[in-house]
């Protein structure tokens, strides 16, 4: 038998005080395990993740020391929400439903390709590359004013910096002053909405047995680690719109729609914990859980009727048409689908749509029930002078003569899905309702994806972000669509002068509130005496398309991420139809430089089929420049260009004829043509003098952009492009560029957008590297694209320093050490700077580039093989375009004149009906060959009775379709 090894004692001995502090170090960890463990089991496990017929985890918003709507943590608000949702669905594409902070979001989030996002991260960046926090010092000596008080919170401070005014500067500290000494916001509100038998707030209902598994009140659950309390928790419920409310375990509060059962009661000594807000109170046990009455009862819509009283008056509405843009003939196309001589229409332009207002003043003279409103707001996405406005218009319609029971707001993208006389029958039926659309979601939820827990400051149009807020207690909070119906006598009492309480409190709140409309008069109906007209429908059918619709949009304009519905097109049309046995009598969005057939589908659906033989069926014109607009101000740019083209257009109507010459004196107008659901060029009309006669002639020339891609490596199978384009106002929701024209300045953002073929998103690899390569040949920017999966358009925007370099710039797909496709496109040199003619001092830092060697340029040896050019063509290149800078005058309309030539073809030109007269008495008539546009099928001047406003159909109210 082997000898056992017994080990030596010395050595035990040696290392006795490493052993120790080895197994010191162990239980450290054990512990410190078990501690991570218990929170972690404290803050979720202890309260039963709610759950849906399907076993999904359903939201439970978590607040650590703070109120729910104040503070919840958005890395478990994130988790849990991202629960709630289709698995198949990108865990990017669930977040972004949110309208989050900017903050908040990555890159990947924006959008379908991976860009060079241009938010400003929330923390700075070092040389090094490491992150390093931003300070929260107000920095005065950029103020000409004193602040009211200290303000030290970091996103007041952050908007005070960013924004451009002083005036703005001073709103933003002055309103966080109020907001920190606690005297702008109201604490408490009173609903008026009458209470139910047998409901009193705050009525304790006793103790109750919980199970983890079914919970007594299972609406609503959060942790309050500091704060809860009876009180506090029915608050919260209140809030949410929950009759039940409940604390357990001493930190937990719940919210339900449903009272407990009388078997599951227990004595009062079962519920002993001590609430952390209050010690004297009891906040439940262990499974147990105090139960008490919010004071309100469980919310039902109501469910409006089929079918008007006999001798009921039939129901006369106010639109209010709220219109912004300058699609005037889709417009007119929907007020003359909407017209009838018992309705009222009060139509309110934005205040920078100097273009739209003037073309609908008319409007006026034709029809005594139309308005266009003199006050006129500028309105932003998400501005709480959206509320301003309606509440404005609203008041307006309250003050004039018309006898109107309802006001519905419209914009230019709805459009009706069901005839008048279905709408009045509805609403006659309905006169005692209020049409809104609610959430649909949690409450607290809500909060917090609308951001209604923040406060906003407008000015400068934009809404900044300046610091967390309490929402009022003792009401409920309510929100969802903006777009509403809403009755006579509810208008009244939101607009009356002598308005009570709860009215003059949120109106407090909303005004510094993100989308205040979609949320103000659905509060007030949920807690006014009008709390029984609520029906949860707003007449609307929205196209939600949330992976297209909410990818952090908006952020040039509001301190949050938005989302957006998409437009309809003809693939959509099964929706539309569905909506027929619905109360749905309207639809949004619409536009008809998107797709006008589905507004065709709409119209032939509820008046039957158009004319056969109506001319301009497929076509769509709508004005992008105009000469007499005010504003907003034309593009450098397009002037430029289009006034080049005109140019282009003239000569080619001299034929080379020097006899019958023409100069071109002013752009009237600039065009869009669409045909069918195509964009097929621009319509440049502009004035010119003849030289032998000294007539000034109206013309109107069509012009194309000519394509400038090309596939260098063709028949590959692992990349499948249709098309590469640069252009600028990319709409990621719609994936289209909205600069038709594709017209480039100095001041540009170009955006490259890449389309790949239809059968593409099989086995391919969509990552992309491409080079912008200046026109002197220079490496200016490298930019990486990934087009996901499923996805067949994807964009990148390049971080290009201002002014561009004017002249052709190329951009390169390489792959593999290869050039696979190239695009050019022009920046084209200004002659036109602020509206009025550049002058030689500003064309030599206009047209010199960014002035600041690229940031890529060290990379330039990398991809020197690629970029097509050698060291002595870049000079060369180098020595032109300085020369180029100093072109003015003549010299410089030249040069704009030979870049514009080969990146744009006209196509046709044609004479206006007003100068058509003067050039048949002229003896160049027969040599230009011009035919008057209102003979084209494709001039602006060519017959639209789509758009036409016909003249009264006494046998039906309405206007004349044809």
């Amino acid at each position: 038998m082997a000898p056992v090894k017994v080990p030596d004692s010395r050595w035990i001995r040696r290392y006795r005080k490493y052993l120790i502090c080895g197994l010191g170090i162990m239980c450290v960890q054990v512990l410190l395990a078990y501690v991570f463990f218990s929170l972690d089991s404290d803050n979720v496990g202890t309260i039963s993740e709610p759950r849906d017929v399907s076993g999904k985890r359903r939201l439970n918003v978590e607040a650590f020391n703070e109120d729910p709507n104040g503070a919840a943590s958005s890395r478990r608000f994130k988790e849990n929400y991202l629960a709630l949702d289709d698995e198949d669905i990108p865990m990017n594409a669930l977040f972004n439903r949110h309208k989050v902070p900017p903050d908040k979001t990555s890159n990947r989030q924006a959008g379908s390709s991976v860009t060079k996002s241009a938010n400003v991260p929330s923390a700075s960046v070092t040389r090094t590359g490491v992150s390093s926090v931003n300070k929260t010092v107000l920095r005065l000596e950029e103020l000409d004013f004193i602040p009211l008080c200290e303000i030290s919170n970091k996103e007041a401070v952050s908007a005070i910096h960013r924004a451009k005014t002083q005036l703005c500067k001073q709103e933003i500290a002055n309103t966080t002053c109020l907001i920190n000494d606690s005297s702008l916001y109201p604490k408490t509100l009173k609903m008026s909405c009458p209470l139910t038998k047998g409901i009193t707030p705050g009525k304790s209902l006793g103790c109750f047995k919980d199970e983890k598994n079914l919970r007594r009140l299972n609406g609503y659950s959060v942790t309050l680690k500091t704060t809860n309390s009876p009180e506090h928790c029915i608050n919260i419920c209140l809030q949410s719109g929950f009759p039940y409310a409940g604390v357990q375990y001493s930190v937990e509060c719940f919210c339900g729609n449903n009272r407990p059962e009388s078997s599951s009661r227990l004595p009062d000594s079962s519920c002993n914990m001590k609430c952390p807000a209050d010690p004297r109170k009891a906040c439940g046990g262990y499974y147990t859980i105090n139960v008490y009455q919010t004071g309100i009862p469980k919310f039902t819509p109501q469910v409006p009727s089929a079918s008007p009283l006999r001798n009921e008056p039939s129901a006369r509405v106010a639109y209010l048409l709220t219109l912004n843009g300058r699609g005037v003939r889709q417009v007119r196309r929907l007020f003359k689908t909407l017209y009838h001589q018992d309705h009222f229409f009060y139509i309110h332009v934005d205040a920078r749509q100097d273009y739209l207002f003037r073309e609908l003043l008319v409007l006026e003279t034709q029809f005594p029930n139309v308005k266009l409103a003199r006050k006129r707001y500028a309105t932003i996405w998400g501005g709480a002078s959206l509320l301003q406005m309606l509440l404005s218009s609203m008041t307006y319609l309250l003050s004039t003569d018309w006898k109107w029971d309802f006001v519905i707001n419209l914009s230019e993208s709805d459009f009706p899905i069901k005839s008048n006389t279905q709408l009045v029958k509805f609403l006659t039926a309905n006169k005692q309702y209020n049409f809104v659309k609610s959430h649909g979601r949690e409450a607290q939820r809500f909060i917090q994806k609308q951001g209604l827990d923040k406060s906003f400051v407008e000015c400068e149009a934009h809404m900044w972000r300046i610091g967390n807020r309490q929402l009022p207690w003792g009401i409920q909070i309510d929100g969802g669509s903006d777009w509403v119906a809403l009755s006579r006598t509810f208008v009244a009492f939101v607009t009356s002068s002598e308005q009570d309480d709860l009215v003059e409190g949120l109106l407090t709140v909303f005004k510094r509130t993100l989308l205040p409309a979609e949320s103000f008069f659905h509060t007030i109906l949920r807690n006014s005496k009008f709390c029984d007209t609520y029906v949860d429908n707003n007449l609307h059918v929205t196209n939600w398309k949330r992976r297209l619709g909410c990818k952090c949009q908006y952020q040039h304009v509001v301190d949050w991420c938005g989302c957006s519905p998409n437009v309809f097109k003809v693939d959509d049309w099964s929706r539309l139809q569905s909506t027929e046995q619905r109360q749905l009598y309207f639809a949004r969005k619409f536009d008809p430089t998107i797709s006008q057939l589905v507004i065709d589908k709409v119209e032939e659906w509820l008046y039957g089929a158009t004319p056969s033989n109506l001319q301009s069926k497929l076509s769509y014109w709508q004005s992008v420049y105009n000469y007499l607009d005010l504003s907003p101000q034309a593009d450098d740019g397009l002037l430029t260009v289009s006034a080049s083209l005109a140019r282009h257009a003239s000569h080619k109507v001299e034929n080379g004829d020097s006899s019958c010459s023409l100069k071109v004196l002013k752009v009237l107008e600039v065009t869009s043509y669409f045909h069918n659901d195509s964009y097929k060029g621009s319509l440049v009309r502009f004035e010119a003098t003849q030289s032998s006669t000294q007539e000034i002639l109206e013309l109107e020339t069509w012009v194309s952009p000519i394509s400038q891609f090309n596939i260098i490596r063709k028949n590959q199978v692992t990349i499948r492009l249709k098309s590469l384009l640069i252009s600028s106002e990319y709409d990621m929701k719609e994936q289209m560029s909205r600069n038709f024209l594709r017209v480039l300045g100095p001041f540009s953002d170009p955006v490259l957008v890449a389309t790949l073929e239809s059968n593409a998103t099989g086995a391919i690899s969509n990552n992309m590297t491409f080079l912008w390569i200046d026109p002197t040949g220079q490496l200016a920017e490298v930019s990486e694209m990934h087009i996901e999966y499923g996805h067949l358009v994807g964009y990148v925007k390049p971080s290009l320093q201002s002014p561009l370099l004017p002249g052709v710039w190329d951009v390169r797909l390489v792959r593999n050490g290869t050039v696979w496709a190239r695009v050019q496109f022009l920046v084209s040199p200004l002659e036109i700077m602020s509206g009025v003619p550049i002058t030689q001092q500003q064309t030599g830092f206009v047209h010199s580039g960014p002035g600041a060697p690229y940031k890529h340029a060290h990379l330039a040896g990398e991809w020197d093989p690629l970029l097509g050019s050698t060291v002595t063509s870049r000079l060369a290149a180098e020595r032109k375009a300085l020369a180029n800078a100093r072109r003015f005058g003549q010299d410089l309309l030249q040069w704009i004149d030979g870049l514009t030539q080969r990146f744009y073809s006209v196509v046709d030109t044609c004479v206006s009906t007003s100068s058509y007269a003067k050039l048949q008495a002229s003896s160049c008539a027969s040599n230009w060959g011009l035919e008057p546009c209102v003979a084209t099928m494709w001039s602006s001047f060519t017959p639209d009775p789509k758009s036409k406003i016909m003249e009264m159909d006494f046998n039906t109210g309405g206007l004349k379709r044809w």
